[in-house]
């Protein structure tokens, strides 16, 4: 199978797009309300850590990617039903992109149309892209991302009228509490789910390459986030908490004289590209996974299959919005935290200890 290659731009805009997913239209910090921005910036600096983290395991292992990491820490045994439980992860996720992507177009745009048929198209989507390649996903992310910028840019300029500033008080009115809270939201969804991008990014060219790629996308991508959240009180103020939607429902209400409204459009298009880009690297990472697990020689012999069950799982998922609401902001950061902290710090543990010994080896050999 020809080795895959992306470049550190690529690398970024699809990362940044990726942080974008979904996150753009769920919102963050819900349990802090009107103190959400506060939760992002906090979210923001907790993750970058972790984010180093998997920087480090990448340039540790160049040109491997997590699967084949198990393996060199754990041996193969342990690396394989470790690997499990990372491609249940990344398929999982998949789903839950799916899902929401699904609720938001039934919700938002086309309340008559069965919520499966949006969701296999997106599936559908997600399964030409993979078997294209990561590269293609690279340079289709390095096209787009100036696009949505342009419009995330506009939509902020557009919404300076209807901001409030009496929204965002009182700061810190419930404690700091509930912004904590909102804080480890923030960092399970979407910052720590970069974890999935150590399954793909074996494809970077250099070993310095992941720190660059983490840490700016990171950056910008969270940057991004805060603004918008921070627009969204502005818009929203106490209602934003009950709203499934916060960013669809704010921008909804941007309006500029008689002969520019109804930009919510604009949103859909952020969130049909990020629920793409996000959709199609984790079903990618499960295609990798279960490639290696099986000793396949090729990866995208199985693109199709798994990529139609993913949606028909993601089609099961939930009985309904409210459902997917709590579990996105209640339970996910609690049943995330293990793939996201736990492991990935234990796999360092081990990577520090074994190139140690690997580097005291080799000098030994030299003296000798």
């Amino acid at each position: 199978m020809r080795r895959e290659q992306i470049t550190n731009k690529e690398a970024i805009c699809l990362l940044i797009i990726f942080y974008m997913g979904s996150s753009f239209i769920l919102g963050i910090g819900g349990a802090a309300k009107n103190d959400a921005w506060i939760s992002g910036i906090l979210g923001l600096l907790s993750s970058i850590p972790i984010i180093m983290v998997y920087a480090r395991l990448l340039a540790l292992f160049p040109k491997k990617g997590l699967f084949d990491i198990l393996e060199l820490l754990f041996g193969k045994i342990l690396g394989k039903v470790i690997s499990i439980f990372y491609i249940w992860y990344s398929f999982h996720l998949g789903a839950l992109v799916i899902r929401n992507f699904g609720e938001f177009i039934n919700t938002a745009a086309l309340p008559e149309t069965p919520i499966f048929i949006p969701m296999i198209c997106l599936g559908i989507l997600s399964i030409v892209a993979v078997r294209s390649g990561i590269e293609v996903m690279g340079r289709i992310s390095a096209y787009i991302l100036p696009v949505l910028f342009f419009l995330l840019f506009a939509i902020q300029i557009m919404g300076i009228p209807s901001w409030n500033f009496h929204h965002i008080k009182p700061i810190l009115g419930n404690g700091w509490l509930p912004v904590l809270k909102g804080s480890f939201s923030t960092f399970a969804f979407p910052f720590a789910e970069s974890v999935v991008l150590l399954g793909a990014f074996f494809s970077l060219k250099t070993s310095k390459a992941p720190y660059k790629v983490y840490f700016t996308s990171t950056i910008i991508a969270g940057l991004l986030i805060i603004i918008i959240t921070i627009r969204n009180i502005l818009i929203l103020g106490g209602i934003l908490p009950k709203l499934y939607f916060p960013s669809h429902v704010a921008v909804s209400r941007i309006s500029v004289g008689e002969f520019l409204q109804r930009v919510e459009i604009s949103v859909a298009v952020v969130l049909v590209f990020g629920v793409f880009i996000k959709s199609s690297i984790c079903l990618y990472v499960t295609s990798l996974g279960i490639a290696k697990l099986f000793n396949l020689a090729e990866y995208r012999s199985i693109v199709i299959q798994l990529g139609l069950i993913m949606v028909y799982f993601a089609y099961t998922l939930y009985g309904n919005i409210f459902e997917m609401r709590i579990w996105a902001f209640e339970v996910y950061p609690y049943y995330a935290f293990p793939f996201q902290v736990i492991v990935p710090l234990v796999m360092l543990l081990f990577a520090e200890v074994k190139c140690r010994r690997v580097n005291k080896k080799d000098s030994h050999s030299v003296e000798t």
